[in-house]
């Protein structure tokens, strides 16, 4: 779970955090609890997800908050970080 703020002033070490953490198969980053994004969320989700690749990582992201969306949708990767898969949203 990511929490509090992920920005210029701290997505380096935010960054590195999660790196140490893709020793798994499979991992599920939840990120309701992120409060304050600038774009420097999507440069680390993407260095995640690269990491995890390989290190043959199935991961994944949950929860995302509407500020992170709102990013994905603006840099257009959705088909990357998809918010359709967050399941705090009913599915229709």
């Amino acid at each position: 779970m990511v929490q509090g703020a992920v920005t210029v002033n701290n997505v380096t070490a935010l960054t590195e955090e999660g790196v140490a953490l893709l020793n798994y198969d499979h991992l599920l980053i939840d990120l309701q609890q992120v409060t304050e994004v600038d774009s420097t969320v999507i440069s680390m989700l993407f260095e995640w997800l690269r990491e995890a690749n390989k290190k043959n990582c199935h991961l994944e992201f949950t929860r995302l908050p509407a500020s992170i969306e709102s990013l994905v949708q603006l840099y257009g990767v959705t088909d990357i970080i998809t918010p359709s898969s967050n399941p705090s949203k009913p599915e229709s």
